[in-house]
């Protein structure tokens, strides 16, 4: 694969550290497939929307938006900003705190939305947390991507992934890291929301809008597992199981406080 030229300038002294840090252990850990990278486009603002199976995956898909020529901003939740040093770094890097369910998420919203038209790759991970699907399929959406891509009319571009499950289970304290890992993204073809964009976003657009986003990933990561997804999406709420946080933490499945 060819790896294109960073197309943003200067990438800052946060990335200057991180990148000879990261992307080695990573290529000694994983092995990696990118399907169509070159639909990440090379310029101008663009929200890139993931399904989320792994704490560890926001690494790799910076591995791949990085090998794109492209420096990824993450909405990130606020508890990793709270430690000085790293909220200090986080911060330097262009990343966004995500304060979940509170009066403080509209500025993550409102920082998104500038990050965007400011000519920026916005990631976000629409399920708002690492899904709670049993078997690790796309679950319900949040709102949150729909309304900064109904807010900006920039493109939507999914990437399906699978396999760093298998480096990091789901909220697992060990990696499994040899040996290496097959990781799998496959990027898609931009999300279409022009009948919804240019006019007043109501419940039913947004509504709308994260359904089809959710419905491109979900079709993404059927091609990467080749298999195929339930017909109805995994819903913490219907399901009894809490949102965010480990879900097993006090070993019973979805009664944890």
């Amino acid at each position: 694969m060819k790896v294109r030229h960073l197309q943003e300038g200067r990438r800052g002294w946060a990335w200057a550290i991180a990148v000879p840090i990261v992307k080695p252990i990573l290529l000694a850990t994983t092995k990696h497939r990118w399907i169509d990278g070159e639909k990440i486009p090379a310029e101008g603002g663009f929200l890139l929307v993931v399904n989320h199976i792994s704490e560890v995956d926001p690494l790799i898909v910076a591995h791949i938006v990085w090998d794109h020529g492209r420096i990824p901003r993450y909405l990130a939740k606020a508890g990793l900003f709270k430690n000085k040093f790293l909220g200090f770094f986080f911060r330097s890097a262009g990343q966004i705190p995500v304060y979940r369910a509170s009066k403080d998420a509209a500025g993550a919203f409102d920082a998104a939305v500038a990050a965007v038209h400011d000519g920026k790759c916005v990631v976000v991970y629409p399920e708002g947390t690492i899904t709670r699907d049993p078997d690790l399929w796309p679950m319900v959406g949040k709102s949150g991507a729909a309304r900064i891509a109904l807010a900006t009319d920039a493109p939507v571009i999914p990437i399906g992934q699978w396999g760093a499950q298998e480096v990091l289970a789901p909220y697992a304290k060990k990696p499994d890291l040899f040996p290496r890992k097959l990781i799998t993204m496959k990027v898609g073809d931009p999300v279409d929301l022009s009948d919804l964009t240019g006019k007043d976003q109501t419940p039913a657009s947004i509504a709308e809008a994260t359904e089809r986003i959710m419905a491109a990933l979900t079709d993404l990561v059927e091609d990467v597992r080749g298999e195929t997804a339930p017909t109805e999406r995994f819903n913490p709420r219907t399901a009894g199981v809490k949102e965010f946080g480990n879900p097993n933490e006090d070993g019973r499945r979805g009664k944890a406080s």
